[in-house]
């Protein structure tokens, strides 16, 4: 007869110092989540090289070529170093339009901002009709440019304008809006202003809108006018909207060409040519066309847009550091 010996159950030990032992889960391989991250990056990339990085590879080539009609078909024109950049700027023309481009976009950016911050200010009111008011402000900014810009130019005629109906009404002698030297960078310019003061309206006012009441309700209890409270609460709360809304119109005052074209031309005698109508101009707008100076003005459009983005960026650096 045998007899079984029976061992004591023993229970597993627990505590801080043991290990639980938990099932183990299939971990995803490092491997496979590289190749997801790509996956997900190439339609961007491919988009960023397509539609960026090949027209300004291809932009600088033109300006760094003697490319005629010819050679622009058949891709074999001489290559020619800076001598386009050279001749754009020994040419006559330079000056002018470099004057025309800081003050066409100097001016616009002022009073766009200005006024944007304004109805952003008076919108933030909350008053009746409010929304349908900022509505109707979008209008200018919805339209295409060819119909903006066709509208001043029917406004701003010499003989049959509104506006010198309404001069003329008051006394006052007609201007050749469009026709005169002196006036046609000022008459794209007003069309410029209206066409942008939408866009800072609509970001100022948004950026309006993150600023909380309490700050305002506190300012009134301690004695503050409304000038101190915009002064001291507003203006420097919005400096992080405001410096992108300038960067942005910046960029976009320094390529318009779809006004001024429409509106003069560039003209009378180059009065409100600008880099941006004078790259046109040389590319397209002649019988011998002058692809190599006209891609050089348009280089030196993407320069300086580049280094004002270099700008924005270094200034939000120190201020996110600070």
């Amino acid at each position: 007869m045998s007899s079984t010996t029976q061992k004591p159950y023993r229970r597993p030990a627990s505590g801080p110092g043991v290990a639980a032992t938990a099932p183990r889960r299939d971990r995803p391989r490092p491997g496979s989540q590289q190749w997801a991250a790509w996956a997900f990056l190439t339609p961007v990339t491919l988009y960023l090289v397509l539609f960026y990085a090949y027209p300004l590879y291809r932009n600088l080539d033109l300006s760094l070529r003697n490319y005629t009609v010819r050679s622009f078909v058949q891709g074999d024109a001489p290559f020619t170093g800076l001598d386009n950049y050279q001749k754009v700027f020994d040419d006559p023309t330079f000056g002018p339009a470099l004057l025309h481009t800081v003050v066409f976009t100097a001016v616009c950016l002022v009073f766009q901002y200005a006024l944007g911050l304004a109805l952003a200010v008076f919108f933030n009111q909350h008053f009746r009709l409010s929304a349908t008011l900022r509505a109707l402000f979008l209008v200018p900014w919805l339209l295409p440019l060819i119909v903006s810009a066709s509208t001043w130019s029917w406004l701003l005629n010499s003989e049959s304008g509104l506006v010198n109906a309404l001069l003329g009404a008051v006394g006052i002698d007609p201007v050749n809006w469009l026709t005169a030297p002196s006036w046609s960078l000022t008459s794209v310019i007003i069309a410029n202003i209206w066409i942008g003061v939408p866009f800072n309206l609509v970001v100022l006012y948004s950026g309006l809108q993150s600023i909380p009441v309490s700050l305002y309700e506190a300012a009134a209890l301690d004695g503050a006018n409304a000038w101190q409270r915009f002064w001291r609460i507003t203006f420097p709360l919005l400096r992080p909207v405001s410096a992108i809304t300038l960067l942005l119109g910046l960029v976009y005052t320094l390529k318009v060409f779809d006004i001024i074209w429409i509106m003069t031309k560039g003209g009378p005698a180059d009065s409100s040519t600008t880099f941006a109508t004078w790259s046109y101009q040389l590319g397209f707008g002649n019988l011998v066309p002058a692809f190599g100076p006209g891609a050089a003005v348009g280089n030196l459009l993407v320069v300086a847009a580049l280094v004002f983005g270099l700008v924005y960026v270094r200034v939000q650096r120190k201020q996110a550091l600070s």
